[in-house]
């Protein structure tokens, strides 16, 4: 099968795959490995790489890619590349170099895909997450639109092809989509889904805007032990996820994969394991009849694995509307 079939289009004339696969690794991985994976992964079929800033790897990440296009495995334009914006470059000065500083990491001249990691703006500085002496997070106050429109200069200047947003709910698309003198919308939303948490409601909202979403921890996220609720159940041990598996005869990580494409949302799959890896391209080789896929979207519960408490108090705290 044609790689290109396994693409849609955004909403400003690009492609994006819809398999992705994520880099985002548990904290005891070493960053070397993202480099030994996401060759691996090209290896395998994957043409959509997400990464971030915040993810620490952008450097060996990039080197994987790079070294895929030197041995002719792939050219650049066959890889789609995704960056992030973290919290603490949200102030409309900081958009560029934080790109800049990306890209030179990667030693790439663009990113297919540039979005702002989430709504919600920390202090500037060097550290992901600046705390005071209580371990709070320290807020900053910015204006999305203004962020926005430096998002959109770079992607005039060439520095990204697409430009999008993630975590963001209902409102804060629509302050974005109704910014007086907006020059691009954002190509799609990036946020937590899976059967658990199916985002029934801003997935339509999504599609009626013309804005794709992506799922991230669509096998629920449970390798980001730091950031998981607690007593979360496990989502691949889901007893009707588990019977679906056997009934396809596939992994119970194929079937929630395969249930976010046929509902139109672009999937990242992530894993470290280079059998998961393969088999995760299986995805395109079966389908899910009608009825399998409604049972599937009875076993939302509005569950979700990483609610990033730390934003709680946020004023732009994405979670605390209904979508």
């Amino acid at each position: 099968m044609d790689p290109k079939g396994w693409r849609v289009e955004l909403n400003d004339g690009h492609f994006i795959p819809v398999l992705g696969f994520g880099t985002a690794a548990p904290e005891e991985v070493p960053k070397s490995k993202a480099e030994e994976v996401t060759k691996l992964a090209i290896e395998a079929g994957f043409r959509h790489i997400d990464s971030a800033h915040a993810y620490n790897n952008e450097k060996e990440v990039g080197q994987a890619i790079r070294s895929k296009i030197e041995d002719g495995t792939v050219k650049r334009e066959d890889i789609f590349y995704t960056s992030k914006l973290w919290m603490t470059f949200l102030r409309p000065e900081l958009v560029r170099p934080a790109l800049e500083n990306s890209l030179k990491k990667l030693q790439l001249n663009y990113v297919d895909l540039y979005i702002i990691h989430f709504p919600m703006a920390l202090k500037p500085g060097e550290e992901l997450f600046p705390t005071d002496e209580h371990g709070k997070a320290i807020f900053d106050t910015v204006d999305l639109c203004a962020t926005w429109e430096a998002l959109e200069k770079c992607k005039d200047a060439g520095l990204t092809k697409s430009i999008g947003v993630s975590n963001f709910n209902r409102r804060q698309l629509e302050k974005i989509l109704n910014k007086p003198g907006l020059k691009y919308k954002p190509v799609c939303n990036q946020v937590e889904c899976h059967p658990h948490l199916n985002q029934s409601k801003l997935l339509d909202f999504c599609k009626s805007k013309d804005i794709v979403l992506v799922a991230y921890s669509a096998l629920g996220g449970q390798r980001m032990k730091r950031w998981l609720a607690p007593n979360a159940p496990v989502l691949l041990e889901d007893p009707v996820l588990c019977a679906m598996a056997k009934k396809y005869q596939r992994t119970p990580a194929l079937i929630a994969l395969r249930y976010q494409l046929q509902r139109g949302v672009v999937v990242l799959a992530k894993s470290y394991n280079e059998k998961r890896i393969k088999e995760n391209m299986q995805v395109f080789e079966f389908q899910l009849t009608s009825e399998d896929m409604k049972v599937l979207d009875g076993l939302n519960r509005n569950l979700r694995y990483l609610p990033f408490q730390i934003g709680a108090d946020h004023p732009e705290y994405p979670f605390s509307d209904e979508y």
